[in-house]
This record gives structure tokens, C-alpha cells and sequence, in this order.
């Protein structure tokens, strides 16, 4: 199989989700959570509307459900967060709704949004298989909005000589990342930065997926790997 390598930025913060790294995110909830009284006829629709905003950000890394690291790229995130506010804006435009309506369009514009983050992280994962050896991209981590990268190896090579190099490129990597994994724990025995910690490559934990093996990378859809990444 493609092995998935991950390395973790270390700055800390505390967020969660991955709509909640986005730079609009807390103006835009800002507004939606304090106009929620204005949009329906019942009461009780009030504070269920205003329950599901304000646990957006933690239901969503919930509702993932991935056997792979919640890592997203920049300009994916910018997509979902386009999607997401135009659907919100369009709900926030009406004026008040019937009983039940609102806190329903919420819950599938939530729903819609957990779709989209899973299927853009899986998609820059596939597009990163495919690659012939080491390939490596910026990411945001949905768990704490820090700065990420995500390596991976990749079986699209297309001659003895390439596959080689892609080997031997692997081995370096593997090689390069104990070594300064060394240097990190020697250097932490002396002194050590509170909250900062050397993430170990996922490929030397993350259990074996057989579905996502070079023989059915050919023929794979999004919607299967989606399938098969839940299933682990």
C-alpha cells in the first residue's frame, strides 16, 4: 500500500475543527449565533439552533470518522468555508421560519460540511499516492489549527529505474527522520520546551489497508477510499 507519512507542527493552540481554522470562522458564527433568536417562530427552535452553532467546531472532528489524520490543505479549507457560509447566508437571509425549520437546515448544512471536510482530506491523500516515491504537502491540522505536512509514498512509477530512486528516496526519508528524532530526544534530556512534542510518522503506526494497495489504486473512487478509511 502507499505508505502515509505525517508530520505534526508543534505550535500549540487550542481549536478544534476544521471549519474552526478558517479566518472567517469566528466572525461569521459570531453573527450566526447572535441572529439565531430572529429566525424562527418557536421559542424552543432558540436555544437547539444555539446549542448545534456553538458546538460546530467540536462536533465536527466527532462526525469525521477517519483512521487517517484530520489534515486538510489551505485551499480545500477555503472551499468548505465558501460552501459552508453561502449555504448559512442563504438561511440567515430568510426571515423567521416555520417550528422545526431552522435547527433542521442547520443540522444539514452540518451534515454537508462533515462530507466535505472528509472528502477533501481524502482527496489530497489519493492525489498524493499517486506520485512515483516521497511527495510531501502543506496541511492544517483540524485538531489545533497549526501548520502541518503530510508526506507520502507513492507506487505510480513507471520504470525500474524510477522505482529505484523511489525506494532509495523512502529509505532516506526514514533514515533523516530517525536521525533528527535522535537529535530531539538528546537535546529534550537537557532542556525541554513546555508543550512541544516530535509526532512519530504515521506509516510506522497506522494499520494496513488493503484497499487502498497499489493493485486497486487503478480503478479507485473518492467514494470508495471514503468507504474504506471509515471501515479502519
Amino acid at each position: 500500500m502507499a505508505l502515509l507519512l505525517c508530520l505534526v507542527g508543534v505550535t500549540a493552540a487550542l481549536a478544534h475543527g476544521c471549519l474552526h481554522c478558517h479566518s472567517k470562522f469566528s466572525e461569521k458564527f459570531s453573527f450566526y449565533r447572535h441572529h439565531v433568536n430572529l429566525k424562527s417562530w418557536w421559542v424552543g427552535d432558540i436555544p437547539v439552533s444555539g446549542a448545534l452553532l456553538t458546538d460546530w467546531s467540536d462536533d465536527t472532528m466527532k462526525e469525521l470518522h477517519l483512521a487517517i489524520p484530520a489534515e486538510i490543505t489551505r485551499e480545500k479549507l477555503d472551499q468548505v468555508a465558501t460552501a459552508v457560509y453561502q449555504r448559512m447566508d442563504q438561511l440567515y437571509q430568510g426571515k423567521m421560519y416555520f417550528p422545526g425549520y431552522f435547527p433542521n437546515e442547520l443540522r444539514n448544512i452540518f451534515r454537508e460540511q462533515v462530507h466535505l471536510i472528509q472528502n477533501a482530506i481524502i482527496e489530497s491523500r489519493l492525489d498524493c499516492q499517486r506520485h512515483c516515491g516521497i511527495f510531501q504537502y502543506e496541511t492544517i491540522s483540524c485538531n489545533n489549527c497549526t501548520d502541518s505536512h503530510v508526506a507520502c509514498f507513492g507506487y505510480n512509477c513507471e520504470s525500474s529505474e524510477q522505482w529505484e530512486s523511489a525506494v532509495q528516496g523512502l529509505l532516506n526519508y526514514i533514515n533523516n527522520w530517525h536521525k533528527q528524532d535522535v537529535s530531539m530526544r538528546l537535546h529534550s534530556s537537557s532542556f525541554s520546551w513546555p508543550g512541544t512534542h516530535r509526532a512519530t510518522p504515521a506509516f510506522l503506526v497506522s494499520p494496513a489497508f488493503r484497499c487502498l494497495e497499489p493493485p486497486h489504486l487503478a480503478n479507485l473512487t473518492l467514494e470508495d477510499a471514503a468507504e474504506c478509511l471509515k471501515q479502519h
